[in-house]
């Protein structure tokens, strides 16, 4: 927030706004409503959490037991730690106090999994002949694991989960007994690599981890703060500076966060009530801060974590993900921008004065602070090393580099804090990766994922965009409510096939489901994202994620121009190829926000809303002709919108 003493700059961990913080996080994040520990009890746990941690950090790297045993392990340690953290309801704030149903739980469900773990080499080695009570155990692995999730992530993927086991049990699976039925059903989704232990917890086990543990790390060294005073720097002093500063900070907070909604509330906590007091409407202000961290999850090179799986989903290097999400994730936030932008010249807003800025030249003096972001991707991109190495090696540079800030510096007791963070913020990724393997499973063994496409072909025929309009309708549904990364390991299962079987190419296939997965978090009625920007915007929750969705237009534009022309991706291009795509993209995704905004250089006719809406719709054909007709339209619009300014002048003066 601004004061009014000489180059004063926003304090991102005031009491005050911690306690904000707090409040907006435990309404809309399951992640913050924790348990009350303190005394013996708290640093028992801590240490035990971060010992997670390190455990994690040294299987990932050292390890050469069986696959199985270290996802077992990992899910076991997971289990525990999610019912000692996380209590069976929101509002329990006895210090020290854990249920008696919660410890019977928390051993039933560790010991299940430890079960396997033990167990590995003969389970394996068994085939398909399950005992009775081999069954009984696997019941009681998925049924804590179903109830960890809906104790820190929510209800919304266990709906999803729960229709996706219901039509597996009664509509899906052919046995005649229903006891056959659920023996199989168990086998597949805890006892193989097809359910609980596919893909997302195995990617998560061995990738995500480190980078969130890594992304801890990166926050007590004062990255977040140093994001939002760069971004003041660069952008405070002009119109409507503190939306600006909102757009370039939450977009650089977002390569280290795995949320959209802690994204907002941390940056938003600062850049809300700046942009309410520069002029912004309350809801407006909301929504820039959801729509920008939002899309936090779409900048690489973290993604949300969501790059690793689609790496291994895809059979792309991490490098080759990060490096095609770049264009899409600038079209996204440019088109951010000029919404704001055309919003502050509408209202006349001014930027912050300049005493109260942060000097750029004192910013250069911290730009060490990107040095393990910065070689993060030069030793993945270069091939250098492995992910899980690079990202440990990341982690000591930021402890290295934090010693050259005393305020910053990471200390033993702020070493402790990041491990402890690391650990927590695994548990709530690992948990919905494992129902995410669920839903998977029970997609693959049902077939109902053919069915699926199956029917969406046969409506869409030959004709992309009905395809392409139908899978966005099915990832926004489903996406709703779900973390980033089980919200694209659900839709890589589900409606990424269905793009890749109308010859759309898998990379860009995945991306579009992924686009449109991420944006049910500002897409009404669920938009969490948008509801916690209202919080502290302080406004209503419809408007602000109705605001939201119109600042993101470029996510609803972005996706179909890769489909229909996968240069924007990288893909099967040359240079002239991608900056002609590039730049058309820009131009349509500007007529398209410029008309929803209604303004260029005065108020807009309907008739220059509809040249611009339509041109910049026209721009996403990648055939010659509609950018043509699209880039005529938009300059058309232009022109009407200069000539009517310049009347309104004349009109004044007289």
């Amino acid at each position: 927030m601004i004061n009014n003493t000489e180059h004063s700059t926003p304090v991102l961990h005031s009491s005050e706004a911690e306690a904000s913080i707090d409040a907006v996080m435990k309404k809309y994040d399951r992640e913050s409503n924790t348990r009350v520990w303190t005394g013996t009890p708290q640093k028992v746990i801590r240490l035990f959490v971060a010992a997670f941690s390190l455990w994690c950090i040294y299987v990932t790297l050292f390890a050469t037991f069986l696959e199985e045993i270290r996802l077992t392990s990992f899910l076991a340690l997971i289990i525990m730690m999610g019912f000692l953290i996380y209590p069976a309801k929101k509002g329990i704030t006895k210090p020290n106090h854990m249920p008696w149903y919660d410890i019977v739980m928390m051993i039933a469900g560790t010991s299940s999994f430890l079960y396997f773990t033990f167990n590995a080499e003969s389970i394996i080695q068994q085939g398909t002949r399950f005992k009775t009570y081999q069954i009984v155990i696997g019941i009681i692995g998925v049924l804590m694991l179903i109830e960890i999730t809906r104790r820190c992530v929510g209800i919304p993927i266990l709906i999803v989960a729960g229709f996706f086991i219901i039509y597996a049990m009664f509509f899906g699976l052919t046995n005649p007994s229903f006891f056959g039925r659920l023996k199989y059903l168990v086998r597949n989704l805890f006892y193989t690599k097809e359910g609980i232990f596919a893909t997302p917890v195995n990617v998560c086990s061995k990738y995500i981890v480190v980078f969130i543990i890594f992304g801890a790390f990166l926050e007590r060294t004062g990255i977040s703060n140093f994001f939002i005073e760069l971004a003041n720097s660069v952008a405070g002093k002009y119109a409507g500076g503190p939306a600006k500063v909102a757009v370039i900070s939450s977009a650089l907070c977002g390569m280290v966060s795995g949320s959209s909604v802690g994204n907002t509330v941390t940056t938003g906590s600062v850049t809300i009530p700046m942009m309410k007091k520069t002029g912004y409407r309350a809801e407006f202000a909301g929504a820039i801060e959801a729509a920008a961290s939002t899309g936090g999850q779409i900048m690489p090179p973290i993604m949300g974590a969501a790059a690793f799986l689609m790496a291994d989903f895809v059979g792309v290097p991490y490098s080759g993900i990060i490096s095609r999400a770049i264009i899409p994730a600038i079209l996204y936030f440019a088109g951010i921008f000029i919404a704001v932008h055309l919003e502050a010249k509408k209202l006349k807003l001014s930027g912050i004065p300049k005493d109260q800025l942060p000097k750029f030249t004192d910013m250069i003096k911290k730009i060490y602070l990107l040095l393990p972001l910065v070689m993060l991707v030069v030793w993945v991109s270069g091939n250098m090393m492995t992910m899980q190495r690079a990202a440990s090696f990341a982690i000591l540079l930021a402890i290295f580099v934090s010693l050259f800030d005393k305020k910053d510096r990471i200390t033993p007791a702020k070493l402790l804090d990041a491990l402890v963070a690391g650990g927590k913020g695994t548990i709530t990724v690992a948990a919905a990766c494992g129902v995410a393997g669920i839903i998977s499973g029970c997609i693959t063994m049902t077939g109902l994922a053919n069915e699926l496409i199956n029917a969406i072909i046969s409506i869409a025929g030959d004709r992309l965009i009905i395809a392409l309009i139908l899978t966005m309708l099915c990832c926004i549904v489903l996406g709703m409510g779900v973390p980033t990364t089980a919200n694209y390991c659900i839709m890589a299962a589900t409606t990424a096939p269905i793009l890749i079987r109308m010859g759309v190419p898998a990379l860009a296939a995945h991306f579009f489901v992924f686009y449109f997965g991420i944006v049910a978090d500002i897409t009404p009625p669920v938009a969490l994202a948008a509801y916690a920007g209202s919080a502290i915007a302080k406004s209503n929750p419809m408007k602000t994620a109705f605001n939201a969705s119109r600042l993101a237009i470029a996510v609803f534009i972005v996706p179909y121009v890769f489909c229909f022309n996968p240069a924007l991706l990288l893909i099967d291009t040359t240079v002239l190829g991608v900056i002609t795509i590039a730049l058309t993209s820009f131009i349509g995704i500007f007529g398209v926000s410029s008309s929803l905004e209604g303004y260029i250089f005065t108020d807009m006719t309907i008739v220059s809303r509809l040249l611009l809406l339509v041109g910049g719709v026209c721009m996403i054909d990648p055939n010659h002709l509609t950018d043509l007709i699209g880039l005529i339209m938009i300059v058309l619009g232009c022109v009407l919108q200069k000539l009517k300014a310049r009347g309104e002048v004349t009109e004044n003066k007289i």
